[in-house]
């Protein structure tokens, strides 16, 4: 019996499940994902185990997301490496509305992985799937801190890669231990699948000899909120262009760059540049130190912007229908737990019809027509939203419950039609739509309306605004109190010194 055909084998006794190729496996890897944007000034509440919707565990981890499939794909194309999935868990009930993880639930998960990592040993590379915008109590930097747990466990030689979301928030301590961290460029983020594709193909290299990685970092000190992080304009775009030209002009070169994410009270937040090279350190540091003075010399248009208050906006999406520019797409970007009325409440005062909010969260709304029997057609009067200081106000909707099922992987929505062919979705908590294709369920069309509210800063660009769906966006500030505001002064930063980063001070040594 082949080594490969033993281990297998024995991953299967152990509860472990492996991918194997066709051809006997020469690299075994092993496959890990741990990813939460954690709004730790959100009211949500702490994320314990149980908030966590999945435990993923073997064949399970090897489909979750686009970066683990990315991953996949380019293995299986290898042909000679067997992938192995640790235990993971996947996805938190109100996303990246819910406060802190805690030290708990990060500890008995990440105890998981590495007692299946142990159990699997030996292994020839380490994937880890993060986002790198994790919160957690009591661990300052819970990626690197994961990285370090696996270097202890895998030895000095073993390459281990990291895929991230361009909004993590990393400094140099994760390529201390890790070997690689490869981050989306797109925002919304199209190349996810590419950037595991790119992990796999290190982690080969490396097995096979012919990548001997090291690294550079470099912190910009440069904070910015997510929503001038756009892709789609300038000097973000810029700056991932320019990564992505080094990388085409020299062999052998990973630029990933970090935007940030500043809703995540953590020491490493800001803006970060990761570049590692074969073996070449001088290149490294030179690509890196080019990256960070390239971000400071466009920090002003990167980092500061402004946006209408829903009073504005109300003039100028009517100014858009009165001309015939619709649909109309309504970033309302600064609200993290879904609930604010402040553009309803606008919208509503400036007479604008056909407008479909979708979604506000109001769990109680949900909750009270559960406990009454309500079902579609009947009269719905009931105040919605507004239940969070950053939400405003609840704002009375009077009009007919015409849809109460399931919608979006919530086992529970409403639809309630009120005012001149308007509607809103009532959900039990924050939900993103990028797609107008989703508002197509129970008796909404998309054609039936002439103004879309999401509750998005960027990602609702990806099927309102890049397919031209919409010819007219406009991005909404909220008043205040702020949670996702551009104001990121105004948020009760703990573990962050402002005075230290760009717009709000100056960074040392600058």
């Amino acid at each position: 019996m082949s080594r490969s055909s033993i281990l297998l084998i024995l991953a299967a006794g152990l509860g472990l499940t492996a991918c194997a190729p066709s051809e006997p496996a020469k690299y075994r890897v092993a496959v890990a994902t741990l990813q939460h944007e954690t709004c730790t000034f959100c009211p949500g509440g702490d994320i314990g185990v149980d908030d966590w919707l999945e435990r993923l565990a073997g064949d399970d981890v090897l489909s979750s997301g686009s970066y683990v499939r990315g991953f996949v794909a380019q293995a299986e194309d290898y042909g000679d490496m067997e992938l192995v999935g640790l235990r993971s868990p996947s996805g938190v009930f109100g996303g990246s509305s819910r406060s802190w993880n805690t030290q708990e639930a990060y500890e008995e998960f990440v105890s998981e992985m590495l007692a299946d990592l142990q159990a699997a040993m030996p292994v020839d590379g380490v994937y880890l799937a993060l986002h790198g915008a994790m919160g957690v109590r009591g661990v300052p930097r819970p990626e690197a801190e994961l990285a370090r747990r696996v270097r202890e466990v895998v030895g000095p030689d073993v390459p281990i890669a990291g895929t991230f979301d361009l909004h993590g928030n990393e400094d140099a301590e994760f390529l201390e231990h890790a070997d690689f961290a490869f981050v989306t460029k797109r925002y919304p983020h199209y190349d996810a699948a590419l950037q595991g594709a790119r992990a796999a193909r290190a982690i080969h290299r490396v097995a096979s000899g012919t990548y001997t990685p090291v690294s550079a970092t470099r912190k910009p000190g440069i904070i910015t909120a997510t929503v001038h992080q756009w892709t789609g304009q300038s000097p973000s775009m810029d700056i991932m262009e320019r990564a992505r030209r080094w990388e085409a002009r020299e062999t052998d070169v990973f630029v990933s760059v970090f935007y940030g994410y500043p809703w995540t009270d953590v020491p490493d937040v800001g803006a970060t540049v990761h570049v590692m090279t074969n073996g070449d350190q001088a290149l490294a540091d030179r690509i890196a130190d080019d990256m960070n003075d390239f971000m400071w010399r466009v920090r002003e248009d990167f980092a500061v912007g402004s946006y209408p208050l829903p009073d504005e906006a109300a003039r100028i999406v009517r100014g858009a229908v009165a001309e015939g520019a619709t649909p109309v797409a309504v970033g309302d970007h600064s609200d993290r737990p879904g609930d604010a009325t402040h553009i309803l409440k606008a919208f509503r005062a400036a007479g604008i019809e056909r407008v479909l909010h979708g979604a506000i969260s109001d769990p109680g709304v949900l909750e009270a027509l559960e406990a009454s029997g309500a079902t579609p057609g009947d009269p719905f009067d009931m105040p919605v939203g507004g239940f969070t200081p950053s939400g405003g106000s609840p704002e009375r909707i009077a009009g007919t419950l015409t849809y109460f099922g399931p919608w979006e992987g919530y086992d529970r929505v409403a639809v309630v039609a009120f005012d001149e062919g308007s509607a809103v979705i009532v959900v039990p908590a924050y939900t993103q739509i990028t797609n107008p294709e989703a508002f197509r369920f129970g008796s909404l069309t998309p054609e039936d309306f002439d103004v879309f509210v999401v509750k998005s800063r960027v990602h609702f660009r990806r099927g309102f605004d890049e397919t031209g769906f919409a010819p007219t966006i406009v991005v909404v500030e909220a008043p205040g109190p702020f949670v996702g505001t551009t104001y990121l002064d105004a948020l009760p930063y703990e573990n962050v010194d402002l005075s230290a980063l760009y717009p709000y001070g100056t960074p040392p040594g600058r």
